[in-house]
């Protein structure tokens, strides 16, 4: 599973070099290549406060598959769909609001994060 993680962000690295070779639009390239970093790091930090509830680390998986659906078709087809690639960003967030209602119980998780 991690070996497929691996080629899936090498393969998107890859695919948006090829994309801008075509089109030479560096702009583009930034914006794609910014996108999937900042992605990237939202899934990560997804990842580690998602440990403690398993639904949210769940969401992350799936919001991760559609997010970077996001970004592919951004290489493909010219349209940055910007809820789509960003929506990792939920899984954090639950969880902080997660935390302010029912009270943390995941202080350890706080320290690693931030």
């Amino acid at each position: 599973m991690k070996t497929l993680i691996i080629l899936a962000i090498l393969a998107t690295f890859v695919m948006a070099f090829l994309a801008y070779r075509k089109n030479k639009d560096l702009r583009k390239l930034f914006i794609t290549l910014g996108s999937f970093v900042v992605l990237l790091y939202i899934l990560w930090v997804g990842f580690r406060v998602s440990v403690a509830i398993f639904p949210l680390k769940i969401a992350n998986i799936v919001l991760g598959f559609f997010s970077w659906g996001g970004v592919v078709y951004y290489i493909l087809r010219d349209r940055y769909i910007w809820w789509l690639i960003f929506s990792p960003l939920l899984v954090p967030l639950l969880f902080v609001l997660f935390s302010m209602i029912g009270g943390s119980r995941y202080e350890d998780i706080w320290r690693q994060v931030f």
